[in-house]
């Protein structure tokens, strides 16, 4: 048994059980390409930057998952916060038909996924999924390595990012996103935010 330490009456914490854990991640659409040559795109909140490597976590039932698997392309969109719309209006869609059973209560079949979200697609210029045009940030990308993950029933895809695409009124110095600008939408525990004013900036911030 763990003995009490004195310092256990200054920590103000809980123990808690929560469901899912986004605390607090941008929201990216991802576009590939059907098998018959047709767009789909799908929201994701499971992504996070390593270098010129972009790790994608998803379900390993979803179109997304078929497509990258066969394909090796995708484009990472990146919504900007007041496109949350859009987002939500993806949010209960799925390119894959017959609907998987673990999807079937909560998710509707669709196959013009980019018309469902109200976004125009745009083509790519080195891989062949499309960009959303409306969205500020698009990274082409092209898969390298991707892994089961837990119990089978998600997939870990490791992409590497081939051409950025940026809104002009984003960049500053020909190469740098000026983050003063960039508001990119975040998902904080099943709910859309935006970013607040600027606090400060590491010691490594080139802008």
């Amino acid at each position: 048994m763990r003995q009490h330490d004195p310092r256990d009456s200054l920590d103000p914490h809980r123990v808690i059980t929560p469901s899912i854990l986004y605390i607090g991640t941008p929201v990216v659409l991802v576009s590939t390409c059907n098998p018959d040559g047709s767009p789909n795109l799908a929201p994701m909140s499971s992504a996070w930057a390593l270098g010129q490597y972009m790790v994608l976590g998803l379900g390993d039932h979803g179109q997304t998952a078929a497509n990258l698997t066969r394909t090796g392309e995708c484009v990472l969109n990146f919504p900007a916060a007041e496109q949350w719309g859009a987002v939500e209006r993806l949010a209960p869609l799925t390119g894959k038909f017959p609907v998987p059973p673990d999807k079937a209560q909560q998710f509707r079949f669709h196959a013009d996924k980019f018309g469902a979200a109200d976004l125009t697609p745009i083509p790519s210029q080195l891989v062949a999924p499309p960009r959303a045009l409306e969205c500020p940030l698009q990274f082409e990308a092209r898969v390298q390595a991707s892994y089961p993950f837990g119990d089978g029933d998600t997939l870990v895809v490791i992409v590497e990012v081939v051409r950025v695409h940026a809104h002009p009124t984003l960049v500053i110095d020909d190469n740098h996103i000026a983050p003063q600008r960039w508001r990119p939408l975040i998902y904080n525990f099943r709910h859309y935010f935006g970013l607040g004013s600027e606090l400060g900036k590491t010691f490594r911030a080139e802008t």
